[in-house]
């Protein structure tokens, strides 16, 4: 699970790697009682779509209201204060990295004023090269370059203004150990170290659009970043995580769905039940095709929606193994 201790100046942490059970989390986080918690994208995005979603669209009003902006913060705000408590309620500090974060769970942080920090990284530059915190968070944004640490963007797209996200500071790695060809490779001649990420700057802030090996080059020469597809599915109803690859010069969407949300909605007689169970599986997965094509470019709308039975594989830090999946 990782580990919850207390801290000293009357301080406590929490540093969440997998997603426990509530029956587990919530009680020691009451008993602690964090200030600062520092976690994947996944354990929060498990609350939000775990408890605090489906308890808004328990009730039609709710559900109606937060589809509507101003009601939406408003509800998020109600949301955020409860969690704030489940979370022992005194959080000051809400770290999250290692992944990048579902863009709708975000917003509902941000509404909820939650105490947001944002963090993007490499193992290799110890970890840090941006960062935000409270006010300074911005919607879809990194932050800021931290103290002492150079970011460039090369070789950026004149139109688009993005390209790779290059880094210089004495956080940053000097090789690989005993590996000289390899700390070549990720090194520019004036000494820069090459991030493997798409990124672009907007009024200070940083912006990663997703990794270079892992965007699609489409029919026509076009770029697409298979991340962006994968937040627009994910804030479609009944999904839980998503992943978009390019089979055969088609863009396919392996998506994994919540069983346990569609079985308790989907209720009929047993003798029928098995039938109409996975006919109405074919029916939401046409619907995610859909919706999501109705809001990406062309360019990057998907040919094929199929069920992902099982979770992803995953890293340590819960990224999904996409090597895995071509």
């Amino acid at each position: 699970m990782g580990l919850i201790f207390p801290i000293m100046n009357g301080c406590s942490i929490a540093y969440l790697r997998k997603a426990p059970t509530a029956s587990v989390l919530m009680p020691a986080l009451q008993k602690v009682k964090p200030t600062v918690m520092l976690v994947v994208p996944l354990i929060i995005e498990k609350v939000y779509k775990g408890k605090i979603l489906p308890q808004i669209n328990s009730k039609a009003l709710t559900r109606s209201l937060y589809k509507i902006r101003p009601f939406r913060k408003i509800l998020s705000r109600v949301a955020g204060r409860k969690l704030l408590e489940t979370f022992g309620g005194e959080l000051k500090f809400f770290g999250i990295g290692g992944a990048k974060l579902d863009n709708e769970v975000e917003r509902f942080l941000m509404d909820a004023k939650f105490p947001l920090a944002i963090g993007y990284g490499l193992t290799e530059t110890s970890p840090l090269l941006a960062g935000a915190v409270g006010r300074n968070v911005r919607y879809l944004s990194t932050g800021v370059p931290l103290q002492g640490v150079h970011l460039r963007i090369a070789n950026a797209d004149p139109v688009t203004g993005e390209g790779e996200v290059q880094a210089r500071g004495e956080n940053v790695m000097r090789g690989y150990f005993k590996e000289p060809g390899l700390t070549k490779d990720v090194f520019t001649e004036d000494g820069w170290f090459k991030t493997g990420d798409l990124g672009k700057f907007d009024k200070g802030k940083l912006f990663i659009k997703g990794r270079i090996k892992n965007m699609i080059l489409g029919a026509s020469g076009e770029n697409i970043y298979p991340e962006e597809i994968e937040s627009v599915i994910n804030r479609m109803e009944y999904v839980l995580e998503s992943l978009v690859v390019q089979q055969k010069g088609r863009l396919v969407a392996m998506v994994h769905l919540n069983m346990d949300e569609i079985e308790a909605r989907f209720k009929q007689a047993k003798e029928e039940a098995v039938l109409k169970f996975n006919t109405r599986v074919d029916e939401i997965l046409e619907d995610i095709q859909r919706k999501v094509n109705d809001e990406v470019n062309k360019f990057s709308r998907i040919q094929t929606v199929v069920l992902q039975p099982v979770p992803f594989e995953k890293t340590p830090t819960m990224k999904i193994k996409r090597f895995l999946y071509h």
